[in-house]
């Protein structure tokens, strides 16, 4: 059976996973928590439940509301949305939408995913919700559904703001979350480049590139929160199960 590691990493540089328990060797991060998400057994921690800003790992509860909406209907992937001013105008990292201008969902989807582009993660929370506000409303309900006790969002995009926090324990259970109910939608963390509008972006997990068993997941970085990641990898032998 292949085991699927899953580590959260806040200010942190590298990924090491193995089945069973282990003495980690000192990392760089403000936190970090591992975990064998097949035996739900925690490999390593520290600092786990601490607050910190979770910068664009914000967006792995974007997407997960955004694959809830297409599962239930609510969002069509071949649908195309109307480009609003204040998704092409959002700061930081963007796919380069241009306002009025129809996007696929499908590209938003990948433009989120691979570009981590806050003008795309806007423009997704506006078709599904109607506002960024009204997102954020669902995004918080969701984390009280899953238990994300130290966890509160504040946008969509992860750009600092204040009550906006998670913690690394939580960002973990919110990614197997997302790994176990979109198994569908999971392979898009694996891709290593995304092109919209004649513009290719890479992917910013290098782990994609330096480790074939990572298949994914999430970065992040403000001035801020720092680097943040989280990275999960397929490890072992045999057929792979959930």
């Amino acid at each position: 059976m292949k085991r699927l590691a899953l580590a959260c990493f806040l200010l942190a540089a590298s990924l090491g996973a193995a089945a069973q328990a282990l003495t980690p060797p000192p990392i760089a991060a403000r936190a970090y928590f591992l975990v064998d998400l097949l035996s739900g057994t925690t490999l390593a921690a520290a600092n786990d439940t601490d607050r910190v800003e979770p910068a664009s790992l914000t967006k792995l509860m974007t997407s997960y509301l955004v694959f809830d909406a297409l599962k239930s209907g609510k969002l069509d992937a071949a649908a195309t949305v109307t480009v609003s001013p204040a998704a092409a105008k959002a700061p930081g990292a963007r796919m380069f939408l241009e306002p009025g201008k129809p996007v696929k969902v499908s590209d938003l989807i990948n433009g989120v995913v691979v570009d981590s582009g806050n003008d795309a993660a806007i423009a997704l929370a506006e078709a599904v919700a109607g506002s960024q506000d009204a997102f954020v409303a669902l995004m918080n309900h969701e984390a009280e559904r899953m238990h994300l006790n130290g966890t509160r969002f504040a946008n969509v995009t992860g750009q600092p703001a204040p009550g906006h926090y998670s913690t690394a324990r939580d960002l973990s259970i919110l990614a197997a979350s997302l790994i176990r109910d979109f198994p569908d939608r999971y392979p898009l963390y694996s891709q290593r480049e995304f092109t919209y509008n004649h513009v290719t972006q890479a992917n910013r997990n290098r782990l994609l590139w330096t480790d074939p068993t990572v298949d994914g997941m999430k970065t992040g970085f403000t001035e801020s929160a720092g680097y943040c990641l989280v990275a999960s990898a397929k490890r072992g032998t045999g057929a792979h199960d959930w």
